[in-house]
């Protein structure tokens, strides 16, 4: 690495340069952490399955973790995972099989429940197993963690003395965030039952700071005296985020914007512990189409295999990387968008220098190597061209291709054939079904018969941008259209069947001028293009 791409990192405006900086200033302050590396984590619940926060989270903090190793090169890093698997399960998930296996244990924490689909140790293991296969398949590196391995094998005992030790504390800062009801019953500590097994959410009437344990009040009424070490308890959620900063060192972690109280209240314990709380970057969350907020419960949510069924993950990557600390739409129809965004990008960075490379998406998409462009054929151009064709096989949309693009081949253009495969996927799924064709009107009739015309009079392989401009100069001719953005939607309405298009030069070019002009005198002549 030159020194002058890590001098131009230093004054880079890409977000993640910015995290990396502050991590760097106000965190590090130039020197190396005791532990001998810089830790950045996210958290899991595996409640449920992975989901497309759980990728957001890990690619973000994996981008600002690359910008940071260029930042400080030479300094060790590592990304930790880690699952809050030792919570107690509040209620039977609506998406597992054998529901009746698992509802006798509720309350218990994860890796204390049957599995449900059968193949692991426990419920926890399982979505475990799930977690670390789904950031796999993305070739994320990272260190998976579980809470119940932490606990049980004693790593976090300092931890939870600590808590002991500063208990008083503690309850100062998290009483006053609480109900009038709940502070009667509210302790940093969850007990893990020695009779069931299940995590117990009770007060707590005496503590011993010497001997490390605690004394609670059971259901039955009975005072039962517990040790805070060994698996024993469990922190609540705000003691226990702070906890696992202190032990571990935790230098840099995200979260969503719903958890800036859990983060600030977190921050606090953390300091009453004896440790400063990591860089955070707070991001925004997700909308539906209608600018709601995606919740897994209503079921409004776009999932990560929906995405992935129509596009590429790095065009999930972009849009995890453009503008964290705004809130985005996220559902099918930006798909189509982003992943020409992401082809835009990629053309672009081969000839920028390398202060705009640093800013280029596709520099913290692909980690500093991204792959070479290649044809410059768009997702929206190869959507419409299925759209025309009425394409449900990958086939028909290479032949076009293959005369379009001389010598492109699957295997000489693997991301275009890729796209291929997701472009008639969509097409299937969206596009076929909302085709709504319309005939022209005479005078719409007569700019069409004028441009079958006009394309009849170019050359054999004319360039998009000369059929381009026959179009333009048609549309400018017919006073019928008003302004050219209407002739281009009556182009689209009739001949594609939609009310919004391609470049149309570009489209006409890689579908073939002899068959554009069939379509057209197809709709002059009223046929039914559908």
């Amino acid at each position: 690495m030159s020194s002058s791409l890590r001098e131009l990192a230093l004054i880079s405006s890409a977000w993640p340069f910015q995290e990396a900086r502050a991590l760097a200033d106000q965190r590090l302050g130039g020197t190396l952490p005791a532990k001998g590396y810089v830790l950045f984590e996210t958290g899991y619940g595996p409640s449920g399955l992975p989901h497309i926060g759980t990728f957001g989270e890990v690619a973000r903090t994996t981008m600002v973790r690359r910008a940071f190793e260029l930042l400080a090169p030479g300094v060790p890093t590592r990304l930790f995972a880690f699952s809050d698997d030792r919570d107690g399960l509040r209620k039977v998930p609506d998406n597992i099989p054998n529901k009746e296996l698992v509802a006798p244990h509720l309350g218990k924490p994860l890796t204390g429940i049957p599995d449900p689909f059968g193949t692991h140790d426990s419920f926890g293991h399982h979505n475990n197993a799930r977690l670390r296969g789904f950031l796999d398949s993305f070739g994320f590196e990272y260190e998976f963690q579980s809470a119940t391995d932490w606990y049980l094998s004693g790593r976090f005992d300092e931890g939870c003395r600590q808590v002991l030790r500063h208990y008083d504390a503690i309850m100062e800062v998290m009483l006053p965030t609480l109900g009038e009801e709940r502070q009667q019953t509210y302790s940093p500590f969850l007990p893990v039952c020695r009779k069931t097994g299940r995590v117990l959410q009770v007060p707590v009437v005496e503590r011993n700071v010497d001997a490390g344990t605690i004394v609670y009040q059971d259901d039955d009424g009975s005072l039962v005296e517990t040790p805070v070490t060994g698996g024993a308890v469990k922190l609540q959620w705000k003691a226990d985020w702070a906890m696992r900063w202190y032990v571990l060192g935790v230098d840099y972690e995200m979260s969503g914007k719903d958890l800036i109280p859990s983060y600030q209240l977190a921050s606090r314990i953390c300091r009453i512990l004896g440790a400063e709380p990591p860089i955070n970057l707070s991001y925004e969350l997700f909308l539906d189409e209608n600018g709601q907020k995606i919740s897994k419960s209503k079921g409004n949510g776009l999932a990560v295999e929906d995405w992935l069924r129509y596009a590429p993950p790095e065009s999930l990557a972009l849009f995890m990387f453009q503008k964290p600390k705004a809130a985005k739409r996220l559902y099918f129809d930006v798909i189509p968008r982003t992943v020409d965004d992401y082809l835009t990008f990629l053309e672009k960075y081969p000839a920028e220098d390398e202060a705009k490379r640093l800013v280029n998406p596709v520099w913290h998409i692909h980690q500093g190597h991204p792959p070479a462009p290649e044809t410059g054929l768009t997702y929206t151009i190869l959507l419409n061209l299925a759209s025309v064709c009425h394409a449900e096989d990958r086939s028909v949309l290479w032949h076009f291709i293959s005369r379009y693009v001389p010598g492109a081949t699957p295997e000489t253009a693997p991301l275009l054939d890729r796209l291929v495969d997701y472009a008639v996927a969509y097409y299937r799924d969206f596009v076929k079904p909302a085709k709504r064709y319309r005939l022209p009107t005479a005078a719409e009739a007569d700019a069409l018969a004028e441009l079958d015309e006009g394309l009849g009079a170019l050359p054999p392989g004319s360039p998009a941008e000369d059929i381009q401009t026959i179009i333009y100069d048609i549309g400018k001719r017919h006073p019928v259209f008003g302004e050219l953005r209407a002739w281009f939607l009556a182009l689209y309405e009739i001949l594609l069947g939609q009310d919004q298009g391609p470049r149309m030069g570009s489209f006409i070019a890689l579908y073939g001028i002899d068959e554009t002009r069939a379509l057209i005198r197809r709709a002059i002549a009223g046929e039914d293009l559908a």
